[in-house]
């Protein structure tokens, strides 16, 4: 058999173990079920496609702009309903339940091993039927400016932030997720409506499903909730162009109290094209090349203690802006920044070692396909991806097709020295 041969056959098998079942309802709302016999528990998980950069829209021909920290308030806020908080029902029914706030979507989220249905209902249920006053805004803003205040004794969530803010002047990604208590201060419960008929119509939400249960069974959860029959249209409008300007900052440095030197370096890049699926893995693949575990560079810094175990690179892409970052500890940051910079300028001209290749892209390979055999990675990995317009199985085929070729041609344009902020905290005394 040809390698094509044995590659063709590979991708079959992988994209066979990650499909799962998908309809549209009438309503627009699209539901995803991975059916895995053999297990006990069923996770859901609820998803629409707004999230702390979604700042300025335009709804039924009215422009709507928010406050930074929106995305995340309303999260808290969709859990309340006026029969009390969500979680205290899923607490009668024995579920694991939790909700997160990303750059680019909110989720919904559940696990349970019994009274599936009644979860179902519950999660449906509350993003179902928006309930904001005035009152109940006040309550959650004196809560969420206390969770505010945790993030900021949080040196990563800090760093990574001062990064985003030294990269972009305009761009939205520049802002914490939260938000600030000063902006959360400024949301009303029509800015909250007006999101719910925006981004939480069914049309921009996916339901995602895996473990004991079937289609149908979701099916059935959504016409209980009233989410099958079709919905009047409305529209909305929505862009953030891309930010090309020069960096904010070029570095920015202040104190915190941890025990070493804190830093990170982050590379501004061309935004990703939607659709250039090959582009962003090869984006994300970039850390490990570059300072993973199997690199030259890597073994460098950990055998001399430079950095600890857990310095790395990381990857983000949002509409409009996209970057490369790598952080960690060090007591002598400067000096690594140079080496890291000196080692991708090596990459840039003798190119990227092939065996090292092959084994970061067998690694993500491996991470994907293990994802997916557990219940609740598989039904949120399903529902990422069809939020970024595309399916696991079109994650893999991409995946397998990836050379050492197009990873080297990546590197002639990526990581460029003029494009990369500095952030360091210091400790203080």
């Amino acid at each position: 058999m040809s390698d094509f041969a044995n590659l063709s056959a590979v991708q079959a098998r992988a994209a066979a173990a990650v499909g799962c079942q998908s309809t549209t309802l009438p309503s627009g709302l699209t539901v995803l079920c991975r059916t895995m016999p053999g297990y006990s528990s069923v996770h859901a998980i609820y998803a629409t496609s707004f999230g702390s950069i979604h700042r300025n829209f335009t709804l039924d021909g009215k422009e709507v702009v928010l406050p930074a920290g929106t995305a995340h308030f309303l999260e808290h806020k969709m859990c309340e309903t006026p029969k009390g908080d969500s979680f205290s029902f899923y607490a009668k029914t024995g579920a694991s339940a939790n909700a997160f706030t990303s750059y680019d979507r909110t989720c919904y989220l559940f696990s349970a091993t019994q009274k599936i249905d009644e979860n179902l209902d519950i999660l449906l249920g509350m993003v179902g039927k928006p309930w904001f006053t005035k009152a109940t805004i006040a309550k959650e803003q004196g809560i969420i400016g206390q969770e505010i205040k945790m993030y900021d004794d949080s040196p990563d969530w800090r760093l990574l932030n001062a990064l985003f803010r030294c990269l972009y002047a305009d761009h939205p990604l520049r802002d914490d997720i939260a938000g600030t208590v000063e902006s959360i201060a400024e949301l009303t419960p029509q800015m909250l409506y007006n999101c719910t008929k925006a981004f939480y119509a069914p049309s921009n939400m996916v339901l995602s499903v895996a473990g004991k249960i079937t289609l149908d069974q979701a099916v059935e959860a959504c016409k209980r909730n009233g989410l099958y029959r079709a919905r009047a249209a409305h529209e909305v409008e929505w862009d953030i162009p891309a930010d090309n300007a020069p960096l904010a900052h070029r570095e920015a440095h202040f104190t915190m109290p941890v025990t070493k030197p804190c830093f990170g370096v982050a590379y501004k890049e061309e935004p990703l094209t939607p659709g250039d699926l090959k582009r962003e893995l090869l984006l994300d693949m970039l850390g490990d090349l570059v300072v993973g575990g199997l690199t030259r560079l890597y073994r460098r810094l950990y055998d001399t203690a430079m950095v600890n175990p857990e310095f790395s690179g990381d990857f983000i892409a949002v509409r409009g802006a996209c970057a490369v970052a790598f952080t960690g500890e060090s007591d002598t940051p400067r000096e690594v920044v140079d080496l890291l910079q000196a080692e991708i300028e090596r990459l840039r001209t003798e190119g990227i070692d092939p065996e090292v290749f092959m084994l970061v892209k067998n690694q993500m390979y491996g991470e994907l396909l293990g994802d997916v055999e557990a219940v609740d990675d598989a039904a949120e990995e399903a529902a990422a991806a069809y939020l970024k317009g595309r399916t696991l199985a079109d994650e893999i085929a991409a995946l397998a097709a990836l050379t050492v070729e197009d990873a080297n041609e990546l590197m002639r344009t990526a990581l460029r020295e003029e494009n990369r902020a500095y952030v360091q905290i210091d400790p203080s005394e």
